[in-house]
């Protein structure tokens, strides 16, 4: 009777350890979601005030460019809408991200495209 409850409780505590892992990778996703979208609201405002003091002849040529980079991510944000709505959407979203990277084009908007370091090769290894 001991070896037909160790042999499986074994499996019963591998799947609870894995749905913990998982959990924990879900809300570290979730959180650095909650991070960008707040990014990308308060860049949103500041743009939205930009254009204000523009229409008021108060903003200068640096910020209405800032405010036009900001604009132009919203724009991204709404072209990645379109591909939400659709069915396969866990599975064509990443695809288009990866396709669209591989071409050299960034759809992303910058909140959520965070620049990842250079691998180095092994001649600039040997370099050193």
């Amino acid at each position: 009777m001991r070896i037909y409850r160790s042999f499986h409780r074994a499996p019963l505590r591998v799947l609870g350890i894995s749905r913990r892992r998982q959990r924990i990778k879900l809300r570290r996703a979730m959180v650095t979601l909650k991070w960008a979208l707040a990014q990308e609201r308060q860049e949103t405002r500041e743009m939205l005030d930009i254009y204000k003091r523009y229409t008021k002849r108060q903003a200068s040529k640096q910020e209405l460019q800032v405010a036009n980079k900001q604009f132009v991510d919203i724009l991204k944000g709404l072209g990645l809408g379109v591909f939400a709505v659709l069915p396969f959407a866990p599975i064509t979203i990443p695809l288009v991200v990866k396709i669209a990277h591989m071409v050299g084009v960034d759809i992303l908007p910058s909140s959520f495209s965070h620049p990842k370091p250079a691998k180095r090769k092994a001649s600039d290894k040997t370099e050193e």
